[in-house]
């Protein structure tokens, strides 16, 4: 079930961090476009009938492994992008699929180990008055972005708010499983935002066609409390599949 706080706790993180200055920029799809892209051990997770698609921007800073004190530093501040979609584990979980994840960070290539879809590029975020730009390359395939957006006011999030941004696990597949990581950290402070400039290619990269709707958009400052658990290889559930 979508909860506005996290589901579960994340006694012995993998790794903590914060998520800063984060945009989130959704687009409605129709179900069978977004089903054709997930394993066969996931479901488009609907909501009001449609599948959903999200562009999140934002900034990493403070990565470091558990025992690392606060008072040293952990890996350089770098900007991620990451496009996913909602989904269901038959007779499971909701959860995460990411389509493709932009980093401007080269050692997050290690996560490519249970299948995260990591991409090297050239990112930056930036704010300028008002308004926080984030823009990116892949240094492989050409696949970019060029988002401009004005954060409003605060907002009390409503049902659909809570199911854009709040899921606490992420699923890959690797090595013929399914993979599941666990996150937890306090509930997104959100905003309404407006967009000024926006163009992107991931969508169409990953395989999905051009959105046709307006999105839907909101911006958080972000988390600074951010528990990575580590990843691990789902239970197969008995029945399903031919097992």
């Amino acid at each position: 079930m979508v909860a506005y706080g996290a589901e579960q706790r994340v006694f012995v993180p993998a790794l903590g961090a914060r998520w800063l200055r984060q945009t989130f920029v959704h687009w409605p799809f129709p179900p069978d476009d977004v089903q054709a892209l997930l394993p066969e051990e996931l479901v488009v997770d609907e909501y009001d009938g449609v599948a959903w698609v999200g562009l999140t921007s934002f900034v990493m800073a403070d990565l470091r492994p558990p025992g690392v004190p606060a008072v040293l530093p952990g890996l350089p501040t770098f900007a991620e992008t990451n496009l996913r979609t909602y989904v269901r584990r038959r007779a499971g979980r909701d959860g995460l699929w990411f389509l493709c994840i932009e980093v401007a960070c080269p050692l997050m290539l290690a996560a490519r180990a249970v299948g995260a879809p990591y991409n090297p590029g050239t990112l930056r975020v930036s704010v300028n008055g008002d308004a926080v730009s984030y823009e990116g390359s892949r240094w492989v395939g050409g696949a970019s972005y060029r988002l401009v957006v004005r954060p409003g006011e605060p907002i009390t999030p409503a049902e659909r708010d809570v199911w854009l941004t709040s899921r606490w696990r992420a699923y890959t597949r690797r090595f013929g499983m399914l993979w599941e990581t666990p996150v937890e950290h306090e509930p997104w402070p959100l905003r309404d935002a407006v967009i000024d400039v926006f163009e992107e290619t991931l969508t169409t990269a990953a395989g999905l066609p051009a959105p046709s709707a307006e999105p839907v958009v909101h911006f958080s400052e972000g988390v600074r409390h951010v528990r990575l658990g580590a990843s691990r290889p789902c239970v197969p559930t008995p029945g399903l599949y031919g097992e």
